[in-house]
């Protein structure tokens, strides 16, 4: 059984400590670990193999940095170009397996799920691997325990439907979209219908055959993508111009509403879908007023809401059934029962061109990453920090000099023709024009204060002559 993490999503409606540069499952959100990384940790038992990742290709230095910190390693990085939904994600997956001349179980599931009783979850994986095996398409369902609008639903058939089908595992009769909440409450007093998970175990060859049948389009694309891709550093880039041809389209829609040997395998194991800031209340600690409380918050008379403080201090008197989510460059504030529509902010935000949807002022690289301290017109302040032994691009700027000051640490600088070290408070400029290099020899972070100053700032003003971590020219640094 080869696990499939698909960690392609930007987690809008976690806006705004999700952004799509370091989206919620490379959050811990609710642990020490994150999202991603508890995912990965709960299948390590006899029978499941290394993880293939699919994700997006600016992930891809998280993913590995996350994975590392684990001791983790995957069997293969799918990277996409963008996102084309999970159907093509898992025919990618599928073809790799296929082409590695192997027929594995894919256990399909997504990075940013939350399971609390992983004995549990092993139960259910033994009636599914029972069932994949017998050459059905499992889908693991959620126990409707009270009416929800956020999920889909599925309701299982019973008694001789279910006869050709292993114990504990049922026929699925009907999938059903994201009902209202009357219709959600029949779901539940019923008792055959399930939250669709998003989970999923079936054979690789039985998933591309059925998607072949179905959707050929997305099933020839994919062939042809997997073929012109390259290994970089690693990992596999899915060739951007194919990919870009292929249709978007989930994997129920494009298979289990339509394939015959859909099944569904109940799952009870504590599973919560992080997709909103009140499902996020719903897991984590309260004190006894029922406030989650994070960060330097402090409440007086308050019930019932989630306070998430990030850089400064948040307060509230007087509220209840509200959200409070605070970032140093964005502040939301939303009823509870409304943070569904956070991603309706995000889509405004996009629309407007507005970066803090993008990324945070916390930016992540592979050598480490910078803080952006101030902006103006014609000057830029970052704090940059450089893990031991790590380096950035060798580079240049058309439009702007920048000035470095070491705050700790030891740097090792090319400017020009020259290389040489600074130490704790020496600093140096950098010409616009001049190829650079900033490196960190030593054996601790080196925290570095960089003043930009010019006509243009952007990360786009960047060409860059070499790079140990494979990236392009002109993209960020």
């Amino acid at each position: 059984m080869i696990p499939v993490i698909l960690s392609g999503g930007s987690g809008s409606r976690l806006w705004p400590l999700s952004r799509k540069l370091y989206p919620k499952q490379f959050l811990a959100l609710a642990g020490e670990h994150t999202l991603f990384q508890q995912t990965v940790q709960r299948l390590g038992f006899e029978g499941v193999e290394r993880p293939i990742i699919v994700c997006n290709q600016e992930h891809r230095f998280i993913i590995n940095e996350q994975l590392s910190a684990i001791d983790v390693s995957a069997q293969a990085i799918l990277m996409e170009p963008f996102g084309r939904n999970t159907a093509p994600a898992v025919a990618l997956a599928a073809l790799k397996v296929l082409a590695d001349n192997r027929d594995e179980l894919l256990l399909v599931l997504p990075a940013d799920h939350l399971i609390s009783d992983v004995a549990a979850l092993r139960q259910a994986l033994e009636v599914a691997r029972a069932a994949a095996e017998e050459g059905d398409m499992v889908l693991f369902g959620i126990p409707a325990e009270r009416p929800e609008t956020g999920f889909g639903y599925i309701k299982a058939a019973r008694g001789e439907d279910t006869d050709a089908l292993i114990p504990g595992a049922y026929r699925v009769e009907q999938f059903i979209e994201k009902p209202d909440i009357a219709r959600a409450s029949e779901f539940v007093r019923s008792g055959s219908y399930y939250w669709n998970s998003g989970m999923f175990l079936f054979r690789a060859s039985r998933y591309l055959h059925e998607l072949r049948n179905y959707e050929p389009d997305i099933y020839d694309t994919c062939v042809l993508a997997l073929e012109r891709s390259q290994v970089d550093h690693g990992a596999m880039a899915i060739d951007a111009k194919t990919f870009e041809c292929c249709p978007d389209n989930s994997i129920d829609y494009a298979v289990m509403e339509r394939t015959s040997r859909a099944c569904v395998v109940p799952l009870s194991a504590g599973w919560r879908d992080v997709g909103c800031w009140s499902s996020l209340w719903d897991v984590v600690a309260k004190d006894t007023d029922g406030n989650a409380l994070k960060g330097d918050v402090l409440v007086q008379d308050s019930h019932n809401c989630y306070v998430h403080g990030n850089s400064k201090l948040v307060t509230l008197l007087g509220m209840d059934d509200v959200v409070v989510v605070e970032t140093r460059d964005a502040v939301m504030i939303a009823r509870k029962d409304c943070v569904q529509d956070v991603k309706k902010l995000v889509n405004a935000l996009d629309a407007a061109g507005r970066q803090e949807t993008r990324s945070h002022c916390q930016v992540y690289r592979p050598w480490g990453g910078y803080n952006s301290i101030d902006a103006g017109s014609r000057h830029q302040v970052k704090h940059l920090t450089v893990k031991p032994g790590a380096q950035l691009s060798l580079q240049m700027h058309h439009h702007r000099a920048e000035h470095w000051v070491v705050v700790s640490g030891t740097a090792m600088v090319t400017c020009g023709e020259k290389t040489f070290l600074l130490t704790e408070n020496q600093s140096t400029y950098i010409p616009i024009g001049s190829v650079h290099r900033l490196a960190n020899p030593g054996k601790i972070a080196l925290e570095i204060i960089e003043v930009q100053s010019g006509s243009y700032l952007g990360e786009d003003d960047i060409e860059r002559l070499e790079d140990v971590y494979g990236r392009s020219v002109h993209s960020a640094p």
